[in-house]
C-alpha cells in the first residue's frame, strides 16, 4: 500500500491507520489473539500505523499483532489523564505493555477541552519531558473541539492533530464540518501530520460508509483516516477503497448493512451517573434512575463503558 509523510514527522503511514478501539473490552470484546490476528493481517497488507490508547485497553491485541512482524510499523496512543503524573503513568503503561522503549506518537487527549494548552498545561508539560528522555518520538493532539485544533496551529510543540471530521459534522463540539476541515488544512500548511478519526460518525455512518470515507480521505491536509475494523474482509475493503478508489460491490453492501448501537442494560443500572460525566457528546442523561441514550447525537465510542461501575454499557 502506498506509503505518505505524516506531516514533518519524519514518519511515512499508510492512508488507512488500523483504530484498535472496537477491538477491546468497549466494543466487541476480542481476545488478544483474535485481535493481534487482525492487526497482523492488516500490517501484512501494508498498514503502518495502528492507533490505540490507554483507554482502550487494547495494548495487548497490539503487542500480540507485532510479534515477530518484520516490517516497518508504527504506534500512536493517547493519554487522557488531567494531570502530569497520570500522563507519565499512562505512557510508562503503554511502553511496558508494548515492549518497547519508546512510543513513536502520544497524543495528549482532550476530546471535551476547548483549550488544552490552558486546562492540559501540565500533561503536554510532561508528554514533552518525556519526548526529551526518548521514551515519545512525537507529541501530538487529539480532540473533538475545532477550537483545539485552530490553537495547534501555533504550537510547534504538537507534530500531529487527531481531529474528529466526518461528512455530517456529527460529534464535532463547536461548530461544522467545514470548519473543522479549514482548522483542518491550518494545521497541515503548518507541518503537522493528520490522521482523521470517526469518518463514519462511530458507526452512524455506515450505512454511506464508502461516501464517507472517500470525503474524509479528499480532504485538504488529511494525510491519513484511522478506522477501526474488526474483519479481514472490512480491511481489505478498506484498503482498496483507500488504496485505488476501488471497492467490490457485493461486498460494499454488505458491509453496509450492517448496524451498530450503544447497548444500556437497563435493568442493572444503578442510575449512578457516571457514564453521563464521561460522554463526550452529552448524549447520555439518567431518567427514572436508569441512563438512556441519545442515539441522534452518540458517536459510539464507548468511553461510558469505560465509566460504568456496573460494567453493563457496550457498543455492538
Amino acid at each position: 500500500m502506498q506509503q505518505i509523510p505524516l506531516g514533518s514527522t519524519g514518519i511515512t503511514t499508510s492512508r488507512v491507520i488500523f483504530g484498535t478501539l472496537p477491538l477491546g473490552p468497549l466494543q466487541a470484546g476480542l481476545t488478544p489473539e483474535e485481535g493481534g490476528r487482525l492487526i497482523r493481517h492488516a500490517l501484512e497488507r501494508g498498514v503502518s500505523l495502528v492507533d490505540t490508547a490507554t483507554l482502550y485497553e487494547t495494548y495487548p491485541h497490539v503487542r500480540e499483532g507485532l510479534e515477530g512482524f518484520g516490517g516497518e510499523v508504527h504506534i500512536a496512543t493517547k493519554t487522557h489523564a488531567p494531570d502530569g503524573a497520570t500522563a507519565r503513568a499512562h505512557v510508562e503503561l503503554a511502553l511496558r505493555e508494548l515492549g518497547r522503549e519508546r512510543v513513536d506518537i502520544v497524543l495528549l487527549h482532550g476530546a471535551r477541552i476547548a483549550d488544552p494548552f490552558t486546562e492540559r498545561e501540565a500533561v503536554l508539560e510532561v508528554l514533552l519531558a518525556m519526548k526529551e528522555e526518548g521514551k515519545i518520538g512525537h507529541v501530538g493532539l487529539s480532540s473533538h473541539y475545532i477550537s483545539a485544533i485552530r490553537k495547534a496551529v501555533a504550537h510547534p510543540e504538537i507534530e500531529v492533530v487527531h481531529p474528529l471530521i466526518n461528512r455530517i459534522g456529527m460529534g464535532i463540539l463547536d461548530g461544522s464540518a467545514e470548519e473543522m476541515a479549514e482548522a483542518i488544512a491550518a494545521c497541515s500548511r503548518a507541518g503537522k501530520g493528520v490522521y482523521a478519526m470517526k469518518a463514519l460518525a462511530g458507526g452512524n455512518l455506515i450505512a454511506e460508509a464508502r461516501a464517507s470515507l472517500r470525503y474524509v480521505l479528499g480532504l485538504p491536509g488529511v494525510d491519513a483516516v484511522a478506522i477501526g475494523m474488526l474483519s479481514e474482509t472490512e480491511i481489505e475493503a478498506n484498503l482498496a477503497l483507500a488504496g485505488e478508489g476501488m471497492a467490490d460491490e457485493a461486498t460494499w453492501q454488505e458491509l453496509e448493512k450492517k448496524r451498530r448501537r450503544l447497548r444500556i442494560m437497563e435493568r442493572f443500572c444503578k442510575g449512578c451517573g457516571m457514564c453521563v460525566d464521561a460522554c463526550v457528546n452529552n448524549a447520555l442523561t439518567v431518567v427514572d434512575g436508569s441512563a438512556r441514550v441519545d442515539e441522534a447525537t452518540c458517536v459510539l465510542c464507548g468511553y461510558c463503558g469505560a465509566a460504568c461501575p456496573e460494567f453493563i454499557i457496550r457498543v455492538v
